[in-house]
């Protein structure tokens, strides 16, 4: 990708930059389609097809159609625009959340309400390492 940045270290964290802006561009446009019943109907037909019209990486193509939802935050899509996928899907976005996180619906709904997740262990990756 790009040079690494300080917010690389947070762990679980894409932060969406510029550079991810860039990165993600078609795959966001792809996205954010989908807010048209012609174009879900499209997609749904022939999702390949209708992935043509995006010059979406492989990377990003195989994690559209694998639902892979991390990856493709990491891959540069916005959460505002891969959620209009799940939502295709039929996927709310708490549920959305929920899945990205590995949680069910009612623990991940449970954490936010409690402030959501603690912040010990959880600043950087390199708090990780044995010393």
């Amino acid at each position: 990708m790009t040079k690494p940045k300080d917010y690389d270290d947070i762990p679980g964290t894409f932060v969406f930059d510029a550079d991810r802006s860039r990165e993600g561009y078609h795959l966001n446009m792809f996205c954010i389609s989908l807010r048209l019943q012609v174009n879900r109907d499209a997609f749904r037909a022939d999702p390949g097809t209708y992935l043509d019209r995006y010059p979406m990486n492989a990377d990003q193509r195989e994690a559209v159609l694998k639902r892979e939802w991390n990856r493709l935050i990491e891959l540069g899509g916005n959460i505002y625009y891969t959620s209009k996928l799940a939502a295709f899907d039929g996927i709310t976005f708490q549920d959305l959340a929920a899945v990205m996180t590995h949680m069910d619906r009612d623990s991940y709904r449970a954490m936010m309400l409690a402030g959501g997740r603690p912040i010990e262990g959880n600043r950087y990756k390199s708090e990780w390492e044995t010393k």
